[in-house]
Formats: structure tokens, C-alpha cells, sequence
């Protein structure tokens, strides 16, 4: 973990979804046992499912199946989970989702100091949009950036010099909040800065063992540490 002198000096924030805005864990794992149910498999506790999060829908889908990281299913059970997988998350998107503690309140804090806002996510936009909505978070966002909207994602950091372009800043310039090592791998293969949270999923790992500037307990305490450049 890096020493930097706090607070930093940044002119936008970008945070990751799910683990660190929102507990989605609960919602994931609602489609996913609905889907192993339609196909007549054990289903799979939540506990497990949060360490399945982080690389988008078609990895959660090969982990439930496989009870395996990076096996790959039978080509034809994917394809008959998927769109199964699809149709029952959708149906459950905002069902149990929340907003952790110290989101709303940094959210707000980050808003009236003027920062450039981002959301930038591995998960669909088709799913993104509505659960930003239905949470009430969508608003605080200038720019959201799915898992499709660009051809790479997270831990790649196209999505970060994207957002860098579209807000006219440097990456040195830009924090990201997040909670796994794909976050902390794109900001620093972007060249921004990087705080986690703690409470996320990062496959069951601390992210204390990640390369970041700090960990922070709250988006609302890394309101606290940073100033406008």
C-alpha cells in the first residue's frame, strides 16, 4: 500500500457498484438460485456467491455452475443458463440491494464539493441503469459507464482514461473508489489514485494486501480525505 500525504488534491471521483456502492450480493444470488432451480441444480449459498462477484455476469454464471473461479461449463449448459440467468436477475435487480452505510452520505458530500461524478461498473447497463434508479443513486452521477458501454472493462483502464477524457481531467487527477483487485489494477494501470472499502468482494481476499493509497471504511470517510484540485 502506497504512503501518499492525505488529503489528496483530485477533481473527479469515480466509484465501482456493486461491493462498494451497493450490497448486491443479495440479488445476485436470488437470480442465481431462481436459475438453478429452473434447471433442476443444488442451489448456492450467498456467502459463496459474493466471492463469485467481480468480473461480470457470463464469469458469475461459470462460477455458480462449475463451483469453480475460471472453469469453463459444457458450452450448452452456459448457453441454456444464461438467458435464464438474465431473465431472473432482472426480475430481482433492486429487489434486496442497499446502499451500504456512508455512500448517501459521501454521495452528498462529493456532490456540493463540486467533484466530477462517475459510476463505472463490469456489470450490464441494462441492469446498472435501473438499479442506480430504483436505489436512488442514479442522479449523483454525471457519467455511467457499464460493462458494455466500451470495448474493454475493469481491470483493463480504458474506463478510467475514458472518464478522464470526458471530464477534461489527468489521471492524476482522478480518484477511484472501489473494492477489488480490478479496481485497484485499472487505477493504477490508468495512472489515478485508489482507495477500497473493505466490505466488498474481492473474491474473500483483504484488500489490505491490494496496491492502493488507503483503505477507507466509507465512501462519506473518503469524502474526508480528499480536496478539490
Amino acid at each position: 500500500m502506497s504512503k501518499l500525504d492525505m488529503p489528496l488534491a483530485v477533481q473527479a471521483v469515480v466509484i465501482d457498484l456493486d461491493g462498494t456502492l451497493l450490497n448486491t450480493a443479495p440479488d445476485l444470488a436470488e437470480a442465481a438460485n431462481r436459475m438453478l432451480a429452473e434447471m433442476e441444480r443444488p442451489q448456492v449459498d450467498m456467502a459463496v456467491v459474493m466471492t463469485y462477484i467481480g468480473n461480470g455476469v457470463d464469469r458469475l454464471i461459470k462460477r455458480v455452475l462449475t463451483g469453480e473461479m475460471f472453469a469453463e461449463p459444457a458450452a450448452e449448459l452456459f448457453a441454456l443458463a444464461r438467458p435464464l440467468y438474465e431473465r431472473h436477475y432482472a426480475e430481482v435487480v433492486s429487489l434486496y440491494s442497499r446502499p451500504y452505510p456512508g455512500v448517501v452520505e459521501g454521495l452528498e458530500v462529493l456532490k456540493a464539493s463540486g467533484y466530477r461524478l462517475a459510476c463505472i461498473t463490469n456489470k450490464a447497463e441494462k441492469f446498472t441503469l435501473p438499479l442506480l434508479r430504483d436505489t436512488g443513486l442514479r442522479d449523483y452521477f454525471e457519467l455511467i459507464l457499464s460493462g458494455d458501454s466500451l470495448p474493454r472493462t475493469k481491470p483493463d483502464p480504458l474506463p478510467l482514461l475514458f472518464a478522464c477524457e470526458q471530464f477534461g481531467v489527468r489521471p492524476d487527477q482522478m480518484l477511484l473508489i472501489g473494492d477489488s483487485q480490478n479496481d485497484a489494477q485499472a487505477a493504477r494501470a490508468a495512472g489515478c489514485h485508489i482507495f477500497c472499502v473493505p466490505y466488498g468482494y474481492n473474491h474473500g481476499e483483504p484488500v489490505e494486501k491490494l496496491d492502493l493509497d488507503r483503505v477507507v471504511e466509507s465512501v462519506f470517510e473518503a469524502s474526508q480525505l480528499i480536496v478539490k484540485a
